[in-house]
């Protein structure tokens, strides 16, 4: 079974917050720093990661991402400072060996 995750983007600390799902965190995160797809993120320059989780496999990361998107804000800033609470982006040295990056 496919690997799984949960993220959380944000615009800025407190701002507009984006949560997705991937199996691969790297290059879901590579596609959203440089607005490589259409959609939400691109818009909004939605484009620090602030929160993921490794949830194991993708059908456990599905049903992880449903409950966080049910979350009022309030809980979704408190889930993203208890791990984050300078707001840091996570994946920020992620991309500086050019090995790990896409073509």
């Amino acid at each position: 079974m496919k690997k799984g995750y949960v993220y959380i983007l944000a615009s800025k600390r407190n701002g507009t917050l984006y949560t997705g799902v991937t199996s691969d965190l790297l290059k879901r995160v590579y596609e959203h720093k440089n607005d490589l797809k259409e959609g939400f993120t691109k818009k909004y320059c939605v484009h620090n990661l602030v929160y993921f989780e490794d949830c194991g496999n993708i059908a456990s990361a599905i049903e992880r991402e449903k409950q966080i998107k049910g979350y009022l804000r309030k809980k979704k800033l408190e889930l993203i400072e208890s791990i984050n609470p300078e707001w840091k982006d996570l994946s920020n040295d992620w991309f500086l060996d050019s090995s790990l990056r896409s073509e």
